[in-house]
C-alpha cells in the first residue's frame, strides 16, 4: 500500500498473533516497526523475525497502563526509528464470564488495558502528530463493541468506548492531517479468543457453533487483520477517518 515506506509504527501488544502479524506486514511495507508488549520477551521475538527478514524493528517491553512506561517507550522508538507516524492500539485483556460473575478487581484492569491503555498511547503520541500536522491511528477494538457478546460485558463495554474515543478525535484532528478508524475483529484465533473458548463448559462445541455462524465458514486467523489496517493507516486511505470496519467473515454486517 502506499505511503508506508519508512514511516515509524507503533504497535502495541506487538508481541501477540493480531500484533505480530500486523508488525511483520508493515515491515514488509518498508515501514519501520516499535514492537510494544508488556511482554518483553514475546515483544523481541517478532523484532527478531523482521530483523531476519531484512526489516528494521525495535522491541520495547511497555505497560501501557502505566503513563511513565508509555512516555518512555515512546522516546525510545522515536530516538531509534523517527518520529512516530502510525500508531496501533492492538493491545487487549478480556475475562469471559457472565457479568455478575465478574468482580470489580477485574472490571479495573479490563478498563486499565483496553480503554485507559489507549488513551495514555493517544495523549502520548499526538501532540508530536499534531505539530508535524501528519499521522494515522487505527485503534483495534471489537465486534463485542457494535453487537455484544455474551461473557465479555466489561470488555464490550471498554471496546465502545474506543470506538467512540476515535470518533471523536477523528473529528478533532481531521484539521491536523490526523486521521483516526477502527478495525473490529470478529471470532479470531488467538490467546483472547483460546481463554474465551475455555470460559465454555464446550470449548470444542463453542468453535463449532461459531464456526457454523460465520458466512466464510472458518475462524479468523491473526493474519486476517493485517491488511484492514495497514489500509487505514496508508495514503490509499487519504480521505478516510472515523470509519470503523469489521473483519469477521460477515459473522457480524453493520451498516
Amino acid at each position: 500500500m502506499r505511503g508506508l515506506q519508512g514511516k515509524t509504527v507503533i504497535v502495541t501488544g506487538g508481541g501477540g498473533g493480531i500484533g505480530g502479524a500486523t508488525c511483520r506486514r508493515f515491515a514488509e511495507a518498508g515501514a519501520h516497526v516499535a514492537v510494544l508488549d508488556r511482554d518483553g520477551e514475546a515483544a523481541a521475538r517478532v523484532a527478531q523475525a523482521i530483523a531476519a527478514g531484512g526489516g528494521r524493528a525495535l522491541a520495547l517491553a511497555c505497560d501501557i497502563t502505566d503513563r511513565a512506561s508509555v512516555d518512555a517507550a515512546l522516546a525510545s522508538a522515536e530516538a531509534v526509528l523517527g518520529p512516530v507516524a502510525v500508531l496501533v492500539n492492538n493491545a487487549g485483556w478480556d475475562v469471559f464470564r457472565p457479568f455478575v460473575e465478574t468482580r470489580p478487581e477485574e472490571w479495573e484492569r479490563l478498563i486499565a488495558i483496553n480503554i485507559v491503555g489507549a488513551l495514555h498511547m493517544h495523549h502520548a503520541v499526538l501532540p508530536g502528530m499534531v505539530a508535524r500536522r501528519a499521522g494515522a491511528i487505527v485503534n483495534i477494538a471489537s465486534d463485542a463493541a457494535r453487537v455484544g457478546s455474551s461473557g465479555e460485558a466489561v470488555y464490550a463495554a471498554c471496546k465502545g468506548g474506543l470506538v467512540a474515543l476515535s470518533k471523536t478525535l477523528a473529528r478533532e484532528h481531521a484539521r491536523h492531517g490526523i486521521r483516526v478508524n477502527v478495525v473490529c475483529p470478529g471470532p479470531t484465533a488467538t490467546a483472547l479468543f483460546e481463554g474465551y473458548k475455555q470460559g465454555a463448559g464446550n470449548p470444542e462445541k463453542l468453535e463449532e457453533a461459531f464456526r457454523r455462524a460465520v458466512p466464510m465458514g472458518r475462524i479468523g486467523a491473526p493474519e486476517d487483520l493485517p491488511g484492514a489496517i495497514l489500509f487505514f493507516a496508508s495514503d490509499d486511505a487519504a480521505y478516510v477517518t472515523g470509519q470503523v470496519l469489521s473483519v469477521s467473515g460477515g459473522l457480524t454486517m453493520v451498516g
